[in-house]
C-alpha cells in the first residue's frame, strides 16, 4: 500500500439528522485485514438502509465503518491476507457492510464480484444491495419458481425493478404496485405482466380479478402496516410472503386466521448483519446464474439520477422525495 494515499474523503455523519447531516470529512486510509479487499471507489449506491442510518434508527453492525454506504464499484488497490481470487487492477463491485461513501472502501472477498461485461462502474455499483438482496428472499427464502405468480410492492424502487426483471427471467409471471400511472408504465416496460397504481386501484381485488380468485404464490414486501392483511388476502393457498422493509411500520394488529386457513408462510431478513460466509453464497450464486443475464442484456440496473460524492445530502433528498425510479446513485 506505499503509493497509496494515508488519508482519502468520506461522508461522515456527526449527529443523525436530515440530508444535511451528511458531511465530507477527511479520514485515513483503511488497510484490509486478512479476507478483505480494499477498492478505489468509482461509485456507490444510496439506499433506504443508509437513510435509516442518517437518521439514527440503523447503526451499523458491530465492526462495521461508521460511513453510510452499502455498495460499491471501483478497482482493487490492496488485499488483505489470504484473498485468493482477485488481484490489484481488477474492476469489482461489492456489497459491503458500511462506508461506502468514501474514495476508498474495505469489502470482504466473498460479497465482491467482478463487473459484468458491458457495465459502466455506476451501473455495475448499482448491482450488489438490490442484486443480494432479491436473490436471497425471492429465490433462496421464497423459492419463486417458473410459472408462479409474483407480486413486488413499490416496483420502481430500486428492490422492485430488479425484482421485476429478475422474477421475469426466471419464468414468472409478474405483478408490481407503484405510485402513479408513470410508474406503472416503467414497471411494464421492465416486464411486469400487471401494474397496479395503488393510489387509484385496490392491489388485492386486481390481483384476484386477474387470476381468477386463486391469488399470488410469492409476495415480496417492504411497505408492512396495513399492507401485511391486504398481502394476507391477496396471497395463493401456500404461498409465501417475505417481508424486507416496514416503510409503513412494523406493528400492526391482524388477524391471522387467513394465514392459517391459506397455509401461507411469512418470512422476514435483514442482509447487513449477516455472517460474511452466507454474503459469500448468495455472491456465488448471482455469479452463477444472473450474472449471465446481465451480460447478454437481458437483465440491467435501472438507474434515477448521480450526484457527486460530496453532494451526498442532495442525494438523500432526492430519495426522500420517493420520486426516483431505480437507483440513486454517487459518482466518486
Amino acid at each position: 500500500m506505499t503509493d497509496l494515499p494515508a488519508t482519502m474523503t468520506a461522508i461522515g455523519l456527526p449527529t443523525p439528522g436530515g440530508p444535511e447531516a451528511l458531511v465530507p470529512e477527511t479520514r485515513p486510509l483503511p488497510a484490509p485485514r486478512a479476507g478483505e479487499i480494499l477498492v478505489k471507489v468509482a461509485a456507490a449506491g444510496v439506499n433506504r438502509p443508509d437513510v435509516m442510518q442518517r437518521k439514527g434508527l440503523y447503526p451499523p453492525p458491530p465492526g462495521a465503518p461508521d460511513i453510510p454506504g452499502l455498495e460499491i464499484a471501483g478497482e482493487v488497490v490492496a488485499l488483505g491476507e489470504g484473498v485468493a481470487g482477485f488481484k490489484p487492477g481488477d474492476k469489482v463491485c461489492a456489497l459491503v457492510s458500511g462506508g461506502g461513501y468514501a474514495e476508498y472502501c474495505l469489502a470482504d472477498a466473498g460479497a465482491a464480484l467482478p463487473v459484468p461485461a458491458g457495465l459502466s462502474m455506476i451501473e455495475a455499483a448499482a448491482l450488489p444491495e438490490t442484486f443480494f438482496t432479491v436473490w436471497t428472499n425471492v429465490f433462496d427464502l421464497a423459492g419463486l419458481k417458473a410459472g408462479e405468480n409474483f407480486l413486488v410492492h413499490g416496483g420502481t424502487s430500486g428492490i422492485g425493478t430488479t425484482a421485476i426483471q429478475l422474477a421475469k427471467a426466471f419464468g414468472a409471471t409478474v405483478f408490481a404496485t407503484a405510485g402513479s400511472g408513470e410508474k406503472c408504465d416503467v414497471c411494464r416496460r421492465l416486464g411486469a405482466d400487471v401494474a397496479i397504481d395503488y393510489k387509484s386501484a385496490d392491489f388485492v381485488s386486481v390481483i384476484k380479478e386477474t387470476t381468477g380468485g386463486r391469488g399470488v404464490d410469492v409476495i415480496l414486501d417492504m411497505v408492512g402496516g396495513s399492507y401485511i392483511a391486504r398481502n394476507y388476502e391477496a396471497a395463493a393457498p401456500r404461498a409465501r410472503i417475505v417481508q424486507i422493509a416496514f416503510m409503513e411500520g412494523s406493528k400492526v394488529q391482524i388477524d391471522f386466521m387467513r394465514l392459517m386457513l391459506k397455509r401461507l408462510s411469512h418470512m422476514g431478513s435483514t442482509l447487513r448483519s449477516r455472517p460474511n460466509a452466507e454474503k459469500a453464497s448468495i455472491a456465488a450464486s448471482l455469479r452463477e446464474k444472473v450474472w449471465p443475464l446481465i451480460e447478454a442484456g437481458k437483465v440491467k440496473p435501472v438507474l434515477d439520477q448521480v450526484f457527486p460524492l460530496a453532494q451526498a445530502s442532495a442525494a438523500h433528498a432526492r430519495m426522500e422525495t420517493s420520486l426516483h425510479i431505480g437507483k440513486i446513485m454517487l459518482e466518486v
